[in-house]
Order: structure tokens, then C-alpha cells, then sequence
């Protein structure tokens, strides 16, 4: 694993550990060169996911992508990135047992949409702002009185 710091490819696990689904592993790693430390991820890719654009392009499945958007919504809330983490997770393993492997974007940002009007409703109006494409303060009213 190359160190995201130095780039130096000498890098040691220190710790391993089981995540709390089981779906994947946390590995703390230190750089041999710069000493830094940094937390990877491994887990298993099963089925490639496709998304549907609006525009009806495909694209491949992207966690990252998902979690830009989200981390996004969640600035300056409580949510934090062990939550939007377990959001990913858990939209990503709803996905993995339907029953097909492309996916319409705007049934993702359904899933996430929910589980974050669970946990905190700034993020729930910022992320749904733009999912739904938000275009004046009547549809950021609606989108209030519907949680109010």
C-alpha cells in the first residue's frame, strides 16, 4: 500500500480489525519512510453497480462519488464520517441484493435521502436540494413543511 502522505511504498500494518458489519476490514498502517499514519479499507467487490444518470448515461457505482455528496449535505451538522460511512455501506449492500445491477440515481438518492432525514434534517434538506434539483425557495418550503 502506497503511502498517501509520501508516496513511499513501504508502509506496516499496525492494527487490523473486523468492521462492526463485517463486510470489511480497518487496517491502520504506518509509513516506513515518513512515520505517518493512515486507515485503509478492504472488502470484497462483488457485482459491479451501474448507475443511471437523468440524462440516462451509465456510469459505474462510485462510493467516492457517494460520499463527496454526502459529506457535502453533512458539513457543519452532527453527522459525522462514521455515519455517512455506515449510510454508504448500508445503501451499497440494498443495492447488492436487488435484483438487477443498474440502478436509476435517483433510487440511490432516495436511500440516502432517508436514512439521512433519520439523522440530522439540515443535511436531509441540503443533500435532497440538490438530488431533486431544488430551483426556488417554494420548493425548499414544500420540502419544510413536509418534515415540520
Amino acid at each position: 500500500m502506497k503511502c498517501p502522505y509520501c508516496a513511499n511504498q513501504d508502509t506496516e500494518v499496525v492494527e487490523t480489525r473486523d468492521s462492526e458489519d463485517l463486510g470489511s476490514i480497518r487496517r491502520r498502517r504506518e509509513c516506513a519512510k515518513c512515520t505517518k499514519r493512515f486507515t485503509t479499507y478492504e472488502r470484497v467487490e462483488l457485482i459491479p453497480l451501474v448507475v443511471i444518470k437523468k440524462e440516462g448515461k451509465k456510469e459505474r457505482f462510485d462510493r467516492g462519488k457517494l460520499k463527496q455528496g454526502i459529506s457535502k449535505a453533512c458539513e457543519k451538522t452532527v453527522v459525522g464520517m462514521e455515519n455517512i460511512d455506515n449510510i454508504i455501506d448500508e445503501v451499497e449492500r440494498e443495492l447488492l441484493g436487488w435484483d438487477t445491477v443498474e440502478i436509476e440515481s435517483k433510487k440511490i438518492g432516495q436511500l440516502v435521502a432517508k436514512r439521512l432525514k433519520k439523522l440530522d434534517k439540515v443535511a436531509y434538506i441540503r443533500f435532497a436540494s440538490v438530488f431533486r434539483s431544488f430551483v426556488d425557495v417554494e420548493d425548499f418550503e414544500k420540502e419544510l413543511r413536509k418534515l415540520l
